[in-house]
């Protein structure tokens, strides 16, 4: 019998997905959305602060519920309970980005009866996430198709550094992942910005994303800055981009004055260590050689802004 699983981390979902067994979700989080089919299943999770509030008020709630010790979400037990799963997938890597396990597993322990597998993801790099895909795909009782999927993936990630690994051209890159306060892109975003043929300038790789202030920036002044944004998409990046217009040093980066800002949708693509990762770092392989890679994400993964904007 196959197991029923919830998922509470997006990327966990696209990845049970990817392997064939979107018909074994029988619950998901309110952030899983891809693919559209799984918009149908039970949520299960609420957040606790309000998404839809500007980057530096988000910034403000976040560390407000953190200083107290509170949760950013709240799990819905009781639909837990309903749903009766055998395994709950979840994450023991960020506290802001999704269910924890200890919140996960404090949220059962009043749940009398429910015992559920719980199977947590913690990737730090790009490696970690094949890793995932197979303990996912073992849970799931698919090995074997897990490996086929896993390797097409991978054949992905070497079609672009076959390219790039002979370029001797390699644009600095600053990869922004939270607008205000700045934040630097870290863990796998390094190194998919390497992959992609650029040279990355913040954040390190298989590290958190770490804090970045104006300074930094205009000191290392990359040629490309990409704006993906924890959560955001691209339409949500460009109506907070006055927050980085209205700072005296944005108008005089590099980057900004040659017309190499570009929004990405840090939602669907960066933000998830799950299959579209490979997504990413193709996107990032447009962005910085243009001249040699069009997988058609422009206007759809991402899109260049204006010069000067």
């Amino acid at each position: 019998m196959k197991p029923r699983v919830v998922s509470l981390l997006p990327s966990a979902t696209e990845i049970i997905c990817a392997l064939g067994c979107s018909d074994q979700l029988v619950g998901r989080s309110h952030e899983c959305d891809y693919p559209e089919s799984v918009q149908r299943i039970p949520v299960c999770t609420a957040p606790k602060i309000n998404p839809d509030a500007s980057s530096a008020e988000i910034d403000r709630q976040i560390k407000n519920h953190l200083h107290q010790a509170l949760s950013l979400y709240a799990v819905d037990v009781e639909k837990i309970r309903e749903l009766k799963p055998d395994i709950i997938f979840t994450q023991a890597q960020c506290e802001v980005c999704a269910v924890s396990e200890v919140e996960l597993q404090k949220a059962l322990n009043e749940a009398t009866g429910l015992r559920p597998r719980i199977v947590s993801f913690s990737p730090k790099r790009l490696a970690d996430v094949w890793s995932d895909m197979a303990n996912a795909a073992k849970e799931l009782g698919t090995d074997e198709h897990g490996r086929s999927v896993i390797k097409e993936l991978k054949m992905r990630v070497v079609d672009v550094i076959e390219k790039t690994c002979l370029m001797t051209r390699r644009p600095t890159v600053g990869c922004i992942e939270w607008l205000d306060p700045l934040m630097a892109a870290g863990n796998w975003v390094p190194e998919l910005v390497d992959f992609a043929g650029g040279k990355n300038v913040f954040g390190e790789a298989g590290q958190h994303s770490p804090w970045l202030q104006w300074e930094e920036l205009t000191q290392k002044n990359p040629d490309k800055l990409v704006l993906m944004p924890c959560g955001f998409d691209m339409p949500r990046i460009r109506r907070e981009l006055s927050v980085l217009e209205r700072h005296p040093a944005w108008a005089k980066l590099r980057a900004v004055k040659s017309g190499n800002v570009f929004v990405a949708d840090g939602n669907h693509y960066f933000n998830r260590p799950g299959p579209r990762l490979v997504e990413s770092l193709e996107i990032l392989a447009e962005i910085c050689h243009s001249d040699t890679f069009d997988f058609g994400h422009r206007n759809r993964g991402w899109i260049p802004l204006p010069s000067g904007k």
